[in-house]
């Protein structure tokens, strides 16, 4: 049978065609899988080198760093037996290796218990006892004829004199005094009962003028010992102390109450410390405070808080806090700057170093060592600081290990791997708080984005940055 040209044509074609496209096909898969077993042969025993300083910096070959100059070292090896020797990661994870953590100076602490202290340290200022400060005056009105003070700073005793005044006064009241008694004398044996009582009765009422006018007993009994009034009365400090104001001059006519002293016992001092508002809420009355100063170092003076005022100064956000302190020889002088330190107990609490939490602003993580060498974040609460150690209120629990040092850096190594779970989670920069994507950038003309400007001759070279 005879084919027609045009198919014998047709089918010589067919065949061709189908040979062509089975070998290419063929051919294709073989040098496919050759070429990935050459790649996977060039990539096993692979070395990247980092800069210790800056883990993100991350090249194929040894160098320097581009930012320090510091020399790369080896930071892992792709190879498919070293993912073999690897611990496998779990999420949120980060695992290191001994070397790494030699490298990244990580070192972990067990969490314990502990008793605290919180300390308040505070700036105070000696003021005097207002509780021991008195002023003298003067009784009677009258003439200063004498003054056995007459300096600011001297010691006062009671019992003995500061000064003497003339008053005419005072006189006629002796006078009157003297007359009671004689009438007294006159009148008691009379048979009428009125007059003999009588005679008593102004005895007291004498007697109990010249006392309103600071007489003591002891004078007055003096006074009827000699029948004679006294023409100068002294005046006498109700307490010991020192004058730290004189008023009265020698020669100088007073009326009733008008002040001659201000004298202040300094035997008992008060400090009045400022304690800010977030430290005041642990001060307590009757706490034991320790006052040290620099005109006495190495010497510290002990005393209690006995009043807490009950006001806030707006511009310093301070509160005052009253300490009463004995002054024994008078170290102690008013207006002078000490230094207050006093100690408020929080009992047993969890502790760890300040170091090993890290603070982002918005969370507060510890990173705890689940297994050598793999480290998971975990958000805590945190109370009070007592030196380097921190309480811990909640998200640890007694015997974890934290990472006390290098927290930041296993940090970095979370962010360079992907990891949700670092310290830095949420601060995304194309994240918003609301979840929303950022605006992207601006088109220019045909609504592509601008081109980046040209690269100078010294810009670091992004490409060696491996996030």
């Amino acid at each position: 049978m005879t084919i027609p040209k045009k198919t014998a044509i047709l089918i010589s074609a067919s065949l061709v065609l189908a040979v062509g496209i089975g070998g290419g096909y063929l051919w294709h898969g073989h040098f496919h899988q050759d070429g990935e077993g050459a790649a996977e042969k060039t990539t096993e025993g692979k070395i990247q080198y980092t800069c210790p300083m800056h883990p993100f910096i991350i090249r194929d070959k040894p160098g320097s760093c581009p930012i320090c100059g510091m020399t790369l070292v080896p930071v892992k090896q792709a190879g498919a037996g070293q993912q073999g020797e690897k611990s496998p990661e779990m999420p949120g994870h980060v695992t290191l290796s001994p070397s790494q953590m030699v490298m990244a100076n990580v070192a972990t602490v067990t969490v314990d218990m502990a008793p605290l202290a919180r300390e308040v340290s505070a700036a105070g200022i000696v003021q005097y006892d207002q509780s021991r400060q008195f002023r003298v005056t003067a009784w009677v009105a009258g003439r200063i004829d004498r003054l056995y003070v007459n300096t600011v700073g001297a010691y006062v005793a009671k019992g003995r004199p500061v000064a003497e005044i003339y008053s005419p006064e005072l006189v006629s009241a002796q006078q009157e005094y003297l007359l009671a008694i004689k009438s007294r004398e006159q009148f008691k044996d009379s048979s009428i009962q009125a007059i003999s009582q009588g005679g008593d009765g102004l005895v007291t009422s004498a007697r109990q003028r010249l006392k309103l006018m600071g007489v003591k007993d002891y004078q007055i009994a003096a006074l009827e010992k000699s029948g004679r009034p006294n023409i100068k009365l002294s005046i006498y400090t109700p307490l010991s102390g020192i004058v730290i104001e004189k008023i009265a001059v020698q020669g100088q006519y007073v009326n009733v109450g008008d002040p001659l002293f201000n004298i202040a016992d300094l035997s008992s001092v008060w400090v009045e410390a400022e304690v800010y508002e977030s430290d005041f809420p642990s001060v307590k009355i009757g706490q034991k405070v320790d006052i040290t100063s620099q005109s006495y170092p190495g010497r510290t003076f002990t005393g209690k808080v006995s009043f807490i005022y009950p006001f806030l100064d707006p511009k310093t956000r301070t509160v005052k806090v009253r300490v009463q302190i004995a002054n024994p020889g008078l170290k102690l002088k008013p207006d002078m700057f000490v230094n207050v330190s006093l100690k408020a107990p929080l009992g047993e609490a969890l502790v760890v170093p300040v170091t090993a939490v890290m603070d982002t602003g918005r969370r507060k993580v510890a990173w705890v060592e689940t297994k050598p060498g793999m480290f998971e974040p975990r958000d805590v609460r945190v109370g009070a600081r007592v030196g380097d150690q921190l309480q811990i209120l909640s998200g640890l629990a007694r015997g974890d290990k934290v990472a006390a040092s290098g927290g930041y850096l296993i940090d970095s190594e979370a962010q360079l791997k992907g990891g949700a779970g670092g310290g830095h989670a949420g601060h995304e920069g194309l994240k918003m708080e609301d979840g929303k994507g950022a605006t992207p950038p601006p088109a220019g003309h045909g609504g592509h984005a601008p081109a980046a400007p040209p690269r100078k001759k010294n810009d670091l070279d992004m490409g060696d940055m491996k996030m």
